[in-house]
């Protein structure tokens, strides 16, 4: 069977002045994988989500979902386009409740007209375990929650391609098992997830490929295992950090 991408990054390079944030980035995302995407502060990582989700445009290089090049497109076309994202710091409508949020994100995904439907709304707290804190202003939600709905929100757009940007930080081990239950069952729906985690035990857990970002590079692109064990990786900022994450 031919196996074709989901989503191609074709050498993308972005500047601000003559600072080179990202260097000629090139990688393929399928929608039977889980991708992580790490690399120390100032690697990247954030501008690479930025300019996949149409907040930046990149200074070269090409963004293609299912081949078609979207390059140019605005954040919301990408939106219904199937390309959804969170944020490290949560971004609800802090007025609105949780159930209200997650409606807005059904009105404006792939499926326009479908924020008034209850059952698909209910379907997607309960999967979160939000169904509790429904009728809450997002505002006085404690910080699992708040990730949670974070989540929630970029999935009920429907998206194809998720990107998530450290969905787990600041969590307690129990609430990290949960987001990261919720994760791993993404590949099923057919759901390609690039995320970016400094939460390790999690990335070695979910991760089908990592690929490692330093400087603006792409340095490693491998399963994880292979990938706590180049030493370009270990030298530019790891230590034994991941190995020993790859540990049982």
């Amino acid at each position: 069977m031919d196996r074709r991408p989901i989503l191609t990054i074709d050498r993308v390079q972005k500047n601000f002045g003559g600072l080179v944030v990202l260097d000629g980035v090139s990688f393929e995302a399928f929608s039977d994988e889980t991708l992580c995407l790490i690399g120390p502060n100032g690697a990247g990582k954030t501008t690479l989500f930025n300019i996949i989700a149409g907040a930046l445009p990149p200074s070269a290089g090409r963004i293609r979902l299912d081949g078609r090049d979207i390059t140019r497109f605005k954040p919301h076309v990408r939106c219904r386009m199937g390309i959804a994202r969170t944020f490290q710091i949560p971004q609800p409508f802090a007025t609105l409740s949780v159930l209200e949020n997650v409606e807005v994100a059904l009105e404006f995904g792939r499926r326009e007209g479908r924020g008034g439907d209850p059952v698909h709304v209910r379907s997607w707290l309960e999967r979160a375990g939000l169904v509790q804190w429904m009728h809450v202003p997002a505002a006085e939600l404690p910080l699992g929650a708040r990730k949670k709905l974070e989540l929630v929100r970029a999935l009920a757009t429907e998206p194809r391609v998720i990107l998530l940007d450290e969905v787990m930080g600041g969590l307690s081990p129990e609430e990290v098992g949960e987001v990261a239950a919720i994760v791993h069952g993404l590949k099923a729906e057919n759901i390609a997830v690039i995320f970016v985690e400094h939460v390790l035990r999690a990335v070695m857990s979910i991760a089908d490929r990592i690929i490692v970002l330093h400087g603006g590079r792409l340095i490693a692109d491998d399963a994880p295992a292979e990938v706590s064990r180049d030493p370009a990786v270990i030298e530019a900022y790891l230590g034994g950090a991941l190995d020993a994450a790859a540990q049982p």
